[in-house]
């Protein structure tokens, strides 16, 4: 049983708050806990996106957390290939408009014949991004589902009790639609689309529902229907529930005891769950509600407009484990997503792993406990033995940028090994240097990005000292002693204008670096070129 609130759980994390609960509530159900089974559902219609992988991940994490609490449990990931387009996604091909309302499992593959149909693709494009960060789980197709007649007992039982079922669904969210029809949705064997047959009657003998292909309001635009009357056959899968019900019925089916959901679709949880306790007489899953991710601008991240930051476009940049850390982190609150939350990211992970491994303390023991419970499930729970040597990824760019691609990597290494930064060259460390370098190939401009950072009059005074002085230094950088007297000049620069030396240092990284520290400033300024620095330093002051 839970504790007080206050009361540490697991290791820590809400992952584990979560898995205690539902422990708690499995047990007051009575239900059996060999195997306790989480389900997130994946989009087929449109662009997957970081979004959508964040429900897979987050069940992934209560999967894991469960594992931690000493139970078996699984990740379903249900991917719902049955629904029909609505719309054309953002940057696709024009000729998808002719397939507008057909189920997605039958649309042909919109980038050629890599895959059997749009919703193979789709769903690939998803799954091979849980493959990349190392999620394990177990894939349902909706259509081979249905197919197989997976739900059939539980079609049959919303079918049977239809009337009383719209008229809940008015009570719950005010939708009349299901008054006048049924709660599914039949595939007409004429025009192959969804959504334009209206089901007018359930035959229970036959496991049939008779339809109208009478056309529908899909989006802004009305599909006409194409005339046809007809019976679909709920055993061969020849349609498919409204999502009303359909959540329901794969719980059911699949028997799962968790599925998290965004705020979107809360109308449609609140039906299901109702339909799931009372016409299906299984007691829904526990639930937990997120925020949805915005893009930059404020809006909400949409596979079907195409403002999306997919699972392949973070790690061409980031690591698997900074995109753990994104979902892993917290769970409530709206997020603004960008690619520019990577360098934050993989940085943020490298002082988890040293607070980890004790390098970095961390006073408040809950604290250090919820850090330390984010990392081992970041890293599946089997986290490494030894922490790596850690690498701003800004300073990797800044580093990488000096070097041509063809000789990148090894030039990076040796200037990393010159400040003493790293002892050897490790799998980690080239991963990391090949992720800066695709930045600097598609994110890099000409011109040095002025930093907002506010400075103080005798920071001013002070940078303007440095300018001056390095003048003094340029045609020295082969000198033995440059770096070093150079070096000293920071101490006593500092000193002279009121400013502490180790908050001029920091200053200065900042403003070459993009970051906090990084190595022995005397060498790296004759490394970068002394001019080079006088000219980045007397930008950022120019615009001050």
């Amino acid at each position: 049983m839970p504790g007080p609130d206050n009361e540490i759980v697991g290791k820590g994390t809400w992952m584990d708050k979560i898995a205690d609960s539902i422990i708690s509530r499995e047990r007051n159900l009575g239900r059996p806990l060999g195997l306790i089974k989480v389900e997130s559902g994946l989009g087929a219609s449109g662009i997957p996106h970081i979004g959508s992988m964040a429900d897979a991940v987050r069940s992934y994490g209560i999967s894991l957390a469960l594992r931690n609490l000493g139970y078996e449990s699984e990740l379903i990931t249900y991917s719902d290939d049955m629904d029909g387009l609505r719309k054309i996604p953002g940057g696709f091909p024009a000729w998808l408009k002719d397939y507008i309302a057909r189920p997605v499992s039958t649309i042909p593959d919109p980038r050629g014949t890599c895959h059997r149909s749009y919703g193979d693709h789709m769903t690939d494009s998803l799954l091979s991004g849980l493959d990349a960060i190392g999620v394990k789980y177990i894939f349902q197709s909706a259509t081979d589902a249905y197919r197989r007649g997976a739900f059939i007992d539980q079609i049959d039982k919303i079918l049977k009790r239809s009337r009383l079922l719209g008229q809940k669904i008015v009570k719950l969210v005010g939708q009349e639609k299901f008054i006048e029809t049924l709660p599914y949705f039949p595939i007409c064997e004429s025009c192959g689309r969804l959504y334009v047959a209206r089901a007018e009657k359930y035959h229970d003998e036959t496991k049939s529902v008779s339809y109208s292909c009478i056309g529908s309001k899909i989006g802004k635009g009305f599909i006409p229907g194409c005339g046809h009357t007809g019976e679909a056959d709920i055993v061969k899968g020849q349609g498919k529930l409204a999502w009303k019900v359909e959540f329901a019925a794969r719980w059911v089916a699949l028997d799962i005891r968790f599925e998290a959901f965004g705020k979107d679709i809360m109308d449609s949880v609140r039906v299901n769950d109702w339909v799931s306790n009372e016409i299906l007489s299984y007691p829904h899953p526990f639930h937990v509600k997120y925020e949805l991710f915005l893009d930059r601008t404020g809006k909400k991240i949409s596979k079907s407009t195409g403002n999306v930051i997919t699972p392949q476009n973070w790690l061409r940049y980031g690591t698997p484990e900074s995109l753990m850390l994104l979902f892993f982190r917290r769970i409530v609150g709206t997020r603004v997503i960008g690619l520019q939350e990577i360098p934050l990211l993989m940085n943020e992970y490298d002082m988890y792993e040293d607070i980890y491994f004790g390098k970095i303390s961390e006073r408040n023991s809950a604290k250090r406990m919820k850090i330390n419970g984010i990392y081992e499930y970041v890293n599946h729970l089997k986290p490494p033995k030894f922490p790596e040597d850690h690498i701003s990824f800004e300073f990797l760019v800044q580093q990488g940028s000096l070097f041509p691609l063809e000789e990148r990597e090894e030039k990076v290494f040796q200037r990393l090994a010159r400040y003493h930064m790293v002892r050897k060259k490790t799998d980690g460390l080239v991963r990391k240097i090949s992720l800066a370098s695709n930045w600097i190939e598609d994110k890099i401009t000409n011109g040095n990005q002025l930093l907002d950072i506010s400075l103080s009059a005798n920071e001013k005074n002070a940078l303007s000292e440095l300018i001056d002085t390095l003048r003094s230094y340029i045609g020295s950088e082969g000198g033995q002693n440059t770096p070093l007297l150079i070096q000293t000049k920071l101490f006593e620069i500092a000193r002279n204008n009121g400013v502490q030396p180790k908050d001029f240092f920091r200053l200065i990284y900042k403003l070459i670096l993009r970051t906090d520290r990084g190595p022995r400033l005397g060498n790296y300024v004759v490394d970068l070129g002394i001019q080079r620095t006088r000219e980045i330093l007397t930008e950022h002051l120019r615009h001050k």
